[in-house]
């Protein structure tokens, strides 16, 4: 059970800091107000590192915080269908919660935004172009590279694993390095309860100006990257073990 509290509480704070940075930047009469893409994808590097060790440390030693990741451990057989399902609960639900307190962190700043696109873009992602194929491709090749980088960073590459507490750093530094180089064309996901959480918490908040949740377009950063899971696990029993 700790477990799942673990991925509960590390997924909230991933949301939390990794949301809040983006309303940061993009609501209005914010001191980080336009600060910027850097901004941003120095921000959800920051709340990875501190959501591992917050999942770590009430509980769950592995600290997915992204059913991406526990489906990959399905596939590769490190976690049980049950228990894979339990993680994936518990990380959609802190993801939820975490939505809620940056709602409740930026509340004077929703009145005086007017973009009702900037405020969903601070809930879920919302690609550059729409284009579901291209969204969709860019979605999966991103969660293929997170898999494999996170594998090979707890993989052959450390034998013994990185030294203590070194791991959640080197995670935060590949999902920087997803944002910087493949997050321009849809705000990277590559997490469906990153995505998915806060996009529920955005239809069901009293938010002020809010539009549409764009549930049309949810599917793709919940199913691409799952696939995308999928295919780094592929890829990974076949060329890495």
């Amino acid at each position: 059970m700790t477990e799942y509290f673990g991925e509960f509480f590390g997924t909230m704070m991933l949301i939390i800091l990794g949301n809040g940075v983006v309303a940061g930047v993009l609501l209005k009469e914010t001191k980080s107000y336009n600060a910027g893409w850097i901004a941003i994808t120095t921000g959800w590097f920051v709340a990875v590192v501190i959501g591992v060790f917050v999942a770590q440390s009430a509980g769950s030693p592995n600290a997915d915080i992204n059913p991406a990741v526990s489906f990959a451990k399905y596939c590769l057989r490190i976690y049980t269908l049950d228990k894979m399902f339990c993680f994936m609960l518990a990380q959609l639900t802190g993801a939820f919660v975490g939505a809620v307190f940056v709602w409740l962190a930026y509340l004077p700043h929703w009145k005086v935004t007017e973009n009702s696109d900037h405020k969903l873009m601070i809930f879920s992602t919302k690609p550059a172009i729409r284009s579901y194929p291209s969204n969709f491709i860019c979605e999966f090749i991103a969660t293929m590279v997170l898999i494999i980088g996170v594998a090979s960073i707890f993989g052959k590459a450390t034998p013994s694993g990185p030294v203590s507490g070194l791991g959640a750093y080197l995670v935060g530094v590949l999902v920087w390095g997803i944002g910087l180089s493949l997050g321009g064309p849809t705000g990277y996901a590559i997490n469906p309860a990153r995505d998915l959480g806060p996009r529920i918490a955005h239809a069901l908040l009293p938010i002020s100006g809010k539009g549409s949740s764009d549930w049309s377009y949810a599917f793709v950063p919940i199913v691409a990257p799952i696939l995308g899971a999928w295919i780094a696990a592929v890829i990974w029993r076949a060329v890495f073990i």
